[in-house]
C-alpha cells in the first residue's frame, strides 16, 4: 500500500508538471525565426498597441508596429522585436528565453512576453507568475536605462528592478536580453545615439610579419567550430575554421596584402571606415548561402560592447591572396569594411559568427547559436599603447560578488564539517567512554545550520537535476560558465564530490543535506513529543527489496534525458526539494501538498523513508560511493554480533555485521558502540574477565579493543 500510494502520487505529480508547463519548452514554429512575416506567428499585439505590423527589416531584425486611425491613416507607434534575432544569453539552463518584445517610438518598453524557457526552476519550482510579475517590471523602462537586479547604485544612474528569490541566474541573464534587445534596435532606429568611442592612433612602421608571428603577437585570431557544437555529425572537417585580423594597423595591413594593395586600400577607405579581413576552410561558409545582391551577410557580424554592426554586399571586397610567407591554405576569403563612427580599434571588439544549431530534442527544429572570438589590437602598433578599459563582468562573476557573505559562511560550514569529521574518532571515543550528554550536539547543529542557512537562506539544496545536466555537458559540451552562475551549489557540489570518494555519501547525506536534516529532525522531535511507541523500521528483507527503488528511479530518469532533457526535469519532482524550499508547502497544488505531507508524515515514523527509498540524488551518490577510500571499522566479531545493526537508524548492517557503505548515512552510532565496553558485547565480555581476574582496564586501541596488559606500563 506505500509503494502503491507513492507511485500514484509521483504519477499524478509528473501529469500536472507537464500539463502546466506554459511556456516551459513550448512548441514554436520554425517560421517565427525565419519568416519576413514575423507578427503572423507571434503574439505582437500582447506586446504592443497596434493593428498592422510590417515584415521583417533591419539588421538585427524589428518590425514596425502600426495603428489606424478612424480616417483610415495609419501612424508608426513603434517596433516589435524577438530577442533570439538579436543575442544569445544563456540562462541558467544554457538555453535563451525566447522574449518578444515591444517598444513605442520614443525607446519606452511597451511589453515584454515570454514565448519558451528551459528553466526547470520556473518550472517546478518557482511559479511561473514569478516570472510574468519579473518581466512586467520592464514596462515604461527607456532602452536606454542601466538597469540592474535588486537595489540599484542610484549615484551612478542604474535602475533596479526586483529579483526573483532562487532565480537569481536568470533573471540577470533575462535583464540583460530585454535591455540589450531594447538598446540594439532603439540605436538601429535613431531613437538612441551610438557612443563615440575614441579612434586608435596607428603607428606606422616600416615593417611587414610573417604569418606566424601575426598570429603569436594577437594580429590575427582564430575562431574553430566543430560539427559537434552545431549538432551535426562528424565529418572529419572542421564546421568552420577561420582566421581574421585588422588590417588598417600599417604592419598588418602590409604583411597581409603586400604594400600596392595595402595602399590602395587605404585610399579607399573613408575617414570612419575600418577593414578586417577574414579566410577560412571547413563544411560551412562565413558568407551564407543564402546571400543575394543587395543583401545582408547574415553569418557574421562584429560586436563591441553593446553595438553590433553587420555588413551588406557593398561592405564586401574580394581577397585574393594572403602575402605573408607561411599562411594557410584556406578556400574561402574576403575583406570587410566596418562604416561605423562608433567602433574604435583601439578597443577590444568580437568576430560573431552566426550558426543554426540542431535540437535533437525538438525533432530537427533549428536554434540560433553565436559563436565568437576577442581581438584587440596589440599596444605595439598603436601610440600609447592600449587605453584603459575595464571590461564588463560575466554574468557568474557578477552573482559571486552579489553572495559574498553568504559564500563566506558556507565556506565556514563546510570547512567546520571537514574538520570535525577528520577528527571524529576522538567524538566516538569520548561518547563511548560514557560521556554521553554532549553526543548529539554536532549532529543537531549540523543538521539545523544545513536546515535553516543552506535549505531556506540561501535555497542551495542539490539536486538529481544537477547530476542530468552534469551527465550532458560531459557529452554535449562543458560550460563553466553554466555551473558558476549558482556560487553556494558550485562549492557544495565540489565538496559533494571531493568527500564522496574519501568517505562515501553519507557525510552530505547524513549530515549535511538540508531535506534529510529536515526529516531527520522529524524524527527527533515526534521520538521526544511521545511519538517513540508508534515509531518502527521495516523488516531487513523488505528493506533489501525496497532500496533499490531509489536506483531505478535515477536510472530512469538518466535515460528519460537524453530522450527529452525537459520531460526528465518534469518528472524530478519526485524530489520534494523544490516544494520545501523554493515554493513553500502550501503555495503548490493539492497533489504536491499531498505528497509532501505523505513523506512527512512518515519521516514522523520511520528514519528517513525517502533518503531510503525514493531519493534519486542520494542514488546517483551512492553508485560512485563503492570507490570510498575510507569505510568504518570493523572487528571480527561483527560477523555474529548484532548489536550495531539493531541501532542503526539507515538498515545499512546487514545479519553478518557487513556494513553497505553505499546505504550507510555516516551516523557514527556503530563507532560509538565500537570503542565502548559496556556497549559492545566483545568489549563488554573482556572487561568483564578482567574485572573477575582482576586484571587492570586499559584504554581501548584504534582496532577496538583493549590494549594488551603487557603493554600497559
Amino acid at each position: 500500500m506505500f509503494v502503491n500510494l507513492l507511485c500514484g502520487l509521483l504519477m499524478c505529480l509528473a501529469g500536472l508538471s507537464i500539463a502546466h508547463a506554459s511556456s516551459y519548452d513550448a512548441p514554436l514554429p520554425p517560421e517565427l525565426s525565419t519568416s519576413p512575416e514575423m507578427c503572423a506567428y507571434a503574439p505582437c499585439r500582447e506586446v504592443i498597441d497596434a493593428d498592422s505590423f510590417s515584415s521583417r527589416k533591419g539588421r538585427p531584425p524589428y518590425v514596425e508596429a502600426y495603428r489606424s486611425s478612424d480616417g483610415g491613416e495609419r501612424k508608426l507607434v513603434g517596433y516589435v522585436f524577438l530577442s533570439t534575432d538579436i543575442v544569445d544569453i544563456p540562462a541558467y539552463s544554457g538555453k535563451p528565453v525566447v522574449t518578444l518584445i515591444g517598444m513605442d517610438t520614443k525607446g519606452i518598453i511597451t511589453g515584454v512576453k515570454i514565448l519558451r524557457h528551459s528553466e526547470p526552476i520556473l518550472l517546478v519550482g518557482i511559479p511561473e507568475s514569478e516570472l510574468m510579475n519579473f518581466i512586467k517590471q520592464y514596462v515604461g523602462k527607456f532602452a536606454g536605462d542601466k538597469v540592474e537586479i535588486g537595489k540599484a547604485r542610484e549615484a551612478e544612474g542604474y535602475v533596479g528592478v526586483d529579483a526573483i528569490s532562487g532565480a537569481t541566474v536568470t533573471v540577470i541573464a533575462e535583464n540583460q536580453v530585454i535591455m540589450r534587445c531594447a538598446v540594439e534596435v532603439a540605436k538601429q532606429v535613431g531613437i538612441i545615439e551610438p557612443v563615440i568611442r575614441p579612434q586608435a592612433k596607428l603607428l606606422d612602421l616600416d615593417e611587414v610579419r610573417d604569418w606566424n608571428t601575426l598570429v603569436t603577437e594577437g594580429s590575427i585570431q582564430r575562431l574553430t567550430v566543430q560539427h559537434a557544437d552545431v549538432g551535426e555529425p562528424d565529418t572529419g572537417n572542421p564546421y568552420i575554421d577561420l582566421y581574421f585580423g585588422y588590417l588598417n594597423a600599417p604592419v598588418i595591413g602590409r604583411s597581409i596584402l603586400g604594400e600596392r594593395n595595402y595602399r590602395r586600400l587605404m585610399e579607399d577607405l573613408g575617414p570612419s571606415d575600418h577593414a578586417i579581413f577574414i579566410i577560412a576552410n571547413g563544411d560551412a561558409s562565413f558568407k551564407g548561402s543564402g546571400f543575394v545582391r543587395g543583401g545582408i551577410y547574415d553569418r557574421i557580424q562584429i560586436s563591441q560592447d553593446m553595438d553590433t554592426i553587420t555588413f551588406r554586399d557593398t561592405d564586401y571586397l574580394p581577397l585574393y591572396h594572403i602575402d605573408a610567407a607561411g599562411a594557410p591554405k584556406y578556400h574561402e576569403s574576403g575583406i570587410f569594411i566596418i562604416r561605423s563612427k562608433s567602433f574604435s580599434a583601439a578597443y577590444p571588439w568580437k568576430l560573431v559568427l552566426l550558426a543554426n544549431r540542431q535540437n535533437r530534442q525538438t525533432k530537427g527544429v533549428k536554434t540560433f547559436v553565436n559563436f565568437d572570438r576577442e581581438y584587440w589590437l596589440p599596444a605595439a602598433y598603436q601610440q600609447g599603447g592600449r587605453p584603459d578599459y575595464k571590461r564588463p563582468d560575466p554574468t557568474w562573476l557578477k552573482v559571486w560578488k552579489s553572495k559574498k557573505v553568504e559564500i563566506a559562511l558556507f565556506a565556514l560550514l563546510l570547512s567546520g564539517m571537514v574538520i570535525f569529521y577528520a577528527l571524529r574518532d576522538r567524538w566516538v571515543r569520548r561518547a563511548s567512554y560514557r560521556d554521553k550528554r554532549w553526543i548529539s550536539v554536532p549532529k543537531y547543529f549540523f543538521w539545523i545550520t544545513s536546515l535553516g542557512f543552506v535549505g531556506y537562506y540561501t535555497m542551495a539544496q542539490p539536486s538529481v537535476t544537477h547530476v542530468m545536466t552534469w551527465f550532458h555537458s560531459l557529452i554535449y559540451g562543458w560550460k563553466w560558465e553554466l555551473f558558476l552562475t549558482d556560487p553556494i551549489i558550485f562549492i557544495f557540489w565540489w565538496f559533494i564530490v571531493i568527500t564522496l570518494f574519501i568517505w562515501g555519501r553519507g557525510l552530505f547525506c547524513g549530515w549535511l543535506c538540508p531535506y534529510g536534516a529536515l526529516h531527520e529532525l522529524t524524527f527527533k522531535i515526534a521520538s521526544a513529543v511521545g511519538l517513540k511507541r508508534y515509531q518502527f523500521a521495516l523488516p531487513m528483507a523488505l528493506h533489501d527489496k525496497l532500496k533499490w527503488l531509489k536506483y531505478v528511479i535515477f536510472l530512469g530518469l538518466l535515460g528519460v534525458s537524453f530522450y527529452s532533457m525537459g520531460m526528465a526535469e518534469k518528472l524530478a519532482e519526485v524530489e520534494p526539494f523544490k516544494t520545501t524550499f523554493l515554493t513553500g508547502v502550501w503555495n503548490r497544488s493539492w497533489p504536491f501538498i499531498l505528497y509532501w505531507l505523505v513523506l512527512f508524515g512518515l519521516a514522523m515514523l520511520m528514519e528517513r523513508p525517502f533518503c531510503k527509498y525514493l531519493c534519486p540524488l542520494g542514488a546517483g551518490l551512492a553508485i560512485p560511493s563503492t570507490f570510498r577510500l575510507f569505510g568504518l571499522k570493523r572487528k571480527q566479531e561483527c560477523q555474529s554480533c548484532h548489536a550495531c545493526a539493531n541501532d542503526c537508524g539507515s538498515l545499512a548492517i546487514d545479519h553478518k555485521g557487513r556494513i553497505d557503505q553505499r546505504e550507510c548515512m555516516l551516523c557514527q552510532n556503530c563507532m560509538i558502540l565500537y570503542y565502548d565496553d559496556r556497549a559492545c558485547p566483545p568489549l563488554s565480555r573482556e572487561r568483564k574477565r578482567r574485572e573477575k581476574a582482576g586484571i587492570p582496564l586499559t584504554k581501548i586501541a584504534a582496532d577496538g579493543y583493549f590494549v594488551p596488559v603487557k603493554e600497559v606500563k
